[in-house]
């Protein structure tokens, strides 16, 4: 059993100027049990060749190397306070790219994260905007920054839905707890923790999920789990179906 979707550190093509980056398992959740999670980055490429990277995963020396080929990462995002460890490595490879950085990054990483960032913690506006559309979706725990590349109409999110697989998780009682978790491919949505955490804006998260909708994109890009490869404002409307009901 493979909890990873090999090859990793690898660049998938996703469409023009989009790649993923499959990366190694963390092990995240309660004390008991607790879940692999696979790992994922997003990179967009600009006209000018400028590299916009969501959520980096682990970086090794063949990475950097075919990262160079394609372009030159300009901003390094941490889209919400649980990613971001490995965002100081891609720093230091890429030192003139700028850093920014979701609400409570900064509290959550303490000395992990020690140079230079920007917030990002608004709509805009940032140095990617017109092909990337920025926007916060804000609940009591964290505020996760979604993106929408508007030119391949990707939808890129991290934790709003999750999406594991059976075969990759191995264990039938972790299987159980991301069906429980409301987590389990091929009905991979919120996680109902993080669903408690928008309690207080629950109306803030519905019309955050209606824009998403709205954009109609193609695909959804997960951090963890098999993400929406086709088919993307449907599978939006199935994750978030028990928000919008």
């Amino acid at each position: 059993m493979r909890a990873t979707y090999d090859p990793l550190f690898t660049l998938k093509p996703v469409a023009e100027d989009v790649w993923i980056v499959d990366g190694p398992v963390i092990r995240y959740g309660m004390p008991w049990p607790k879940i692999p999670f696979p790992t994922r980055t997003t990179i967009i490429r600009l006209p000018d060749g400028r590299l916009f990277v969501h959520s980096p995963t682990e970086l090794t020396p063949e990475l950097r190397a075919a990262i160079d080929r394609i372009g030159r990462p300009a901003w390094i995002i941490g889209p919400n306070r649980i990613h971001y460890w490995w965002i100081p490595d891609w720093a230091a490879a890429w030192p003139e790219a700028a850093v920014y950085l979701a609400p409570r990054i900064p509290e959550q990483a303490g000395d992990r994260i020690r140079g230079p960032f920007r917030p990002l913690d608004g709509p805009g506006p940032y140095p990617w905007d017109g092909l990337l559309d920025t926007m916060p979706v804000a609940g009591d725990f964290m505020t996760e920054i979604v993106f929408f590349h508007r030119p391949s109409r990707t939808l890129i999110l991290t934790d709003l839905i999750e999406n594991f697989e059976r075969e990759r998780l191995g264990s039938p009682l972790l299987c159980i707890a991301c069906r429980l978790g409301g987590v389990l491919a091929p009905h991979g949505s919120m996680p109902r923790d993080m669903r408690l955490t928008f309690r207080h804006n629950r109306a803030g998260l519905k019309s955050a999920v209606e824009t998403m909708i709205g954009q109609a994109p193609e695909r959804v890009i997960l951090a963890h789990g098999r993400w929406f490869e086709t088919d993307g404002t449907a599978r939006l409307r199935q994750s978030f179906s028990w928000l919008l009901s």
